[in-house]
């Protein structure tokens, strides 16, 4: 039974491993990326919907974004969505394509997508204890009739070193990103 909380635990482990890189995937790091927008919602007909839901994304260089939508109406509402957004980007309507073109960052830009990349590592890590705690508890609980104490507490050890693992590759992906953003 504490095989099966601790495959549990890794498999969590692992999706929260992928949200965490699917976050990072959405900060500007100096190249395009259709990714970028993947986090932008246009209000299209009374709802929220995502831009790459509303039409194609397309990098054409390393510092150009297009965006064609399949409904020219939608134009003015994605224009709007990426103006309001966090990214920074100015976006150039031509009647049929919106361009976007992306500046090259400034060092104190830089230093801002480096912090948010520390924000989202921290939250990855919080989330990695909060699986290791659930499954500490599961095998507290298996404690008290189907396993001993010692096989409880190498169950745990267990648990902390996939931890362990875990945090590890955060700190290497976040590693990554960082030497990404800050490459000039």
């Amino acid at each position: 039974m504490p095989q099966a909380i601790k495959k549990d635990a890794e498999e969590r482990m692992e999706k929260a491993l992928g949200a965490l890189k699917r976050d990072l995937v959405t900060l500007r790091a100096g190249r395009a990326s259709a990714a970028m927008l993947d986090r932008v919602q246009a209000d299209y007909y009374g709802s929220l919907t995502p831009i790459n839901q509303m039409g194609a994304i397309n990098t054409p260089d390393t510092r150009t974004l297009t965006i064609t939508p399949w409904d020219k109406t939608a134009l003015s509402a994605i224009e709007k969505a990426i103006q309001k957004s966090d990214l920074g980007l100015t976006p150039a309507n031509d009647g049929s394509i919106i361009r976007l073109n992306i500046p090259p960052l400034t060092e104190e830009r830089r230093a801002e997508l480096a912090k948010s990349t520390k924000k989202f590592g921290e939250e990855a890590k919080v989330a990695i204890r909060n699986i290791r705690r659930d499954a500490n508890d599961e095998i507290k609980k298996k404690e008290k009739g189907e396993i001993s104490e010692d096989e409880s507490r190498r169950h745990q050890e267990d648990v902390q070193k996939l931890t362990d693992k875990f945090v590890a590759e955060v700190d290497k992906i976040l590693a990554a990103k960082e030497k990404e953003i800050m490459e000039v």
